[in-house]
């Protein structure tokens, strides 16, 4: 099952144009620290509330005590060969950072690269109405933006929103104490790289576009409860990659109970049949250290929990009294998988799973 719906009998694959796909194509964690090490910080700018520092999901910027603007940009290659729904993951995923904020979107512009000897115009077509249905289900436009004829197929958006500064969520504001809730299960990356070599069957592929395809728009009835202290979204480092970044900007320890982590019904098995992504590897190799697997962990733990995931689920610090609240709000959203999977502790910045 490749999810394949071709426009016509000579446009290619579209997994097979790019060489990765979704936020597997993400630069590793450790070479981007290095790529942006000597860049002079963002700190002169009194009204910028969020920048670079905490490597956090979107940038925001203070209007007024009641008003900032959030402002973010995602793209990436085919992790579908379906034009439409790639258009929908990759809109999807763009949008995430502005709900991880708790903010709401108010417009986005598209960013298109396309091999436009490669792909008819009808499958270009269709990535681009994949992005605007997203965009209609979240209430806003795609309201322009920018294309180039490139080697690779690229999609996404540069995503505005609006949040109120006294609301918004950064991923460096959990507590000792707190509890780790995930909103949506793992396994997407394990997925499409089973999609990639044609073993993956319908109801696998069914259930990652509705994971991948499911906004993120429960970010600001989060950021609104009292006992919500940071947010982000699982995306290209992983779960495991995103929770050290909270660990390294709150400067605490968390605990991962394995066996409460949700997952997509087919990870386990496919990740058995050696369906890991290459970005896996790499995301494990960038927190080599942070990380401590006890033996109470499954043995395939690292390769799933540093799984790169496209459009993944906000993982939400709160305090242990807010649980149910924050649970609620997810559940009655419709989002089934979400749970409790660990919680902070006081300590040097790192991750247990067990």
């Amino acid at each position: 099952m490749t999810g394949m719906n071709p426009t016509d009998n000579v446009t290619p694959r579209l997994t097979s144009l790019s060489h990765g796909g979704g936020c597997g194509c993400k630069i590793a964690p450790g070479v981007l620290e290095d790529l942006l090490r000597e860049l002079p910080q963002s700190t002169p700018f009194a009204d910028l509330l969020v920048g670079r520092e905490t490597s956090d999901d979107a940038a925001v910027y203070r209007i007024n005590d009641e008003q900032a603007i959030v402002a973010t940009t995602d793209f990436f290659m085919p992790i579908v060969d379906d034009p439409y729904d790639f258009g929908r993951i990759a809109a999807t995923n763009a949008l995430s950072d502005v709900y991880a904020m708790g903010g709401r979107p108010l417009f986005a512009l598209a960013i298109v690269g396309m091999p436009l000897k490669s792909l008819a115009p009808q499958t270009i077509r269709d990535i681009l109405r994949g992005g605007e249905s997203v965009c209609a289900d979240a209430g806003i436009a795609i309201a322009g933006g920018h294309s180039i004829d490139s080697v690779e197929p690229i999609y996404g958006l540069a995503a505005i929103g609006l949040v109120d500064p006294r609301r918004m969520k950064r991923n460096s504001g959990a507590q000792a104490g707190d509890v780790l809730v995930l909103g949506k299960p793992l396994g997407v990356g394990i997925h499409s790289a089973a999609l990639r070599k044609d073993a993956l069957d319908a109801d696998g592929y069914r259930d990652m576009i509705a994971v991948t395809t499911r906004l993120n728009d429960v970010g600001p009835a989060l950021a609104a409860l009292d006992g919500v202290h940071a947010l982000t979204d699982v995306t290209g480092f992983g779960l495991l990659g995103h929770l050290i970044e909270m660990c390294r900007g709150s400067g605490l320890r968390a605990s991962v109970h394995w066996r409460d982590v949700p997952l997509m019904e087919a990870t386990v098995d496919l990740a058995r049949r050696g369906f890991v992504t290459g970005a896996s590897q790499r995301n494990a190799q960038s927190f080599e250290g942070k990380v401590t697997f006890e033996s109470s962990a499954d043995a395939l733990a690292s390769a799933i929990a540093f799984d790169p995931q496209t459009s993944g689920g906000l993982l939400v610090a709160c305090a242990h009294d807010a649980v149910g609240d924050v649970l609620r709000v997810f559940h009655d959203a419709g989002f089934d998988a979400a749970a409790a999977i660990g919680g902070f502790a006081a300590g040097e910045a790192g991750v247990v799973v067990a």
